[in-house]
């Protein structure tokens, strides 16, 4: 790994880990306060509703103006969000923090990939880089929510009270800053040529006409639907059974570093095997550990299913963005991972809401048995993958 890659994975760890400890502080604060768990649907959905309407503008503005700009414009906004639920922790701040943090990680998110992209030569080496990149959210889905967990419970003048969640959120305001210290020093790519004028501006939709990114779409979907779920459900889950913020914040860590730990042994474990294999068994793997999740009694079992799922889902990304980078013009895939991330960002603005009054009705246990079944389903898709012709450019 170079020391420019290093860099850029570090800039994601420090960003992201910001939007995931907010994203296990704000529910439990909300909790706490009073509100249901609709109400908390509500909050996680808005972690990812920024990023539905900002993933074209940022692919597009990545594309103009590569990694530097993007990432600076991220970590204000990130910073600012999660500053301002410090200090009015009230649950209309919360909404601001949960919108302003998921759009700075989305933004950091897309020009990132985009850069890890043009620089890696070869299909070889961009399976490699994205398997390292991809360990970047790993890594800041367990240092954000364990080190919030943490501070919640020990921060404060007793176990979650108000100042220890205020602490909470101010630790997570100054990680962004770390981030951006690492992008100054990342060398820019050289930005592809403009494509041809035809007089026709060319739309996002136009991506849609391959049949292969939009199958890939829908299998990136399944995965990241049953990420958000995960997020989503075990503090409802650990709530419910009167576990304190640690501790699920240790299984909510234990599942981002599994799913970290296999990004470093992907490259040698996938050698030799197509992306569409590897996406298949994941998600057959994922409906499996669902359904058996929410009869573990135990936190240790809960953290195994933890450990496994974040085996399983770990590995997809990767494998997504290597196919993804093949079936896609250079000069717009940072277009491409912005219709991708807004994608599965609409629908994972649906799903905590949906889930969270569902679970009102059929208890935690039966959210995860649904997201089972349905992953299960949908796990045929990944069997027609295939790599094909880049996706037509606008007429």
């Amino acid at each position: 790994m170079s020391l420019q890659i290093g860099r850029v994975i570090a800039a994601q760890v420090f960003i992201h880990s910001a939007m995931a400890g907010a994203r296990l502080t704000v529910p439990l604060l909300a909790l706490q306060q009073g509100h249901s768990a609709a109400s908390v649907g509500v909050l996680v959905a808005l972690f990812a509703l920024s990023q539905v309407f900002l993933a074209l503008p940022a692919g597009r503005f990545a594309d103009r103006h590569g990694v530097r700009h993007p990432v600076t414009l991220a970590v204000l906004v990130t910073v600012a969000g999660c500053a301002l639920a410090a200090v009015l922790p009230v649950y209309a701040s919360f909404c601001l923090a949960a919108l302003m943090s998921g759009a700075g990680t989305g933004t950091t998110v897309i020009a990132l990939q985009r850069h890890v992209g043009r620089a890696a030569q070869g299909a070889a080496a961009l399976r490699k880089a994205f398997s390292w990149l991809a360990i970047a959210p790993a890594a800041g889905n367990f240092v954000g929510p364990f080190a919030a967990g943490l501070l919640i419970d020990h921060a404060g003048s007793a176990p979650q009270d108000l100042w220890g969640f205020r602490i909470a959120f101010v630790v997570m305001a100054l990680l962004p800053l770390a981030g951006w210290l690492m992008i100054r020093g990342v060398t820019e790519v050289r930005q592809p040529p403009p494509p041809a004028a035809t007089g026709v501006p060319p739309r996002a939709w136009d991506l849609l006409q391959a049949p292969m990114f939009r199958r890939l779409l829908f299998c990136n979907w399944l995965q990241s639907s049953s990420w958000d779920v995960h997020a989503f459900a075990v503090p409802l889950l650990g709530h419910a059974r009167g576990l304190s913020a640690s501790t699920i914040g240790s299984i909510l860590g234990a599942f981002a570093i599994a799913a970290a730990l296999i990004r470093i042994v992907l490259p040698v474990l996938t050698a030799g095997r197509e992306e569409r294999d590897v996406i298949a068994v994941s998600t057959l793997a994922t409906a499996a550990i669902f359904v058996v999740y929410p009869l573990m009694p135990t936190p240790l079992l809960m953290g195994v299913c933890s450990v496994l799922l974040g085996f399983a889902l770990g590995a997809v990304q990767p494998m997504v963005m290597s196919m993804l980078h093949h079936i896609t013009p250079a000069e717009r895939q940072g277009e491409a991972l912005g219709l991708r991330l807004m994608c599965i960002n609409a629908s994972s603005v649906a799903v905590p809401i949906v889930f969270g009054a569902a679970g009102a009705l059929i208890g935690i246990s039966g959210l995860f048995w649904i997201v089972g079944a349905g992953v299960g389903w949908g796990s045929r898709a990944a069997r027609g993958l295939a790599r094909s012709a880049p996706a037509p450019k606008a007429d």
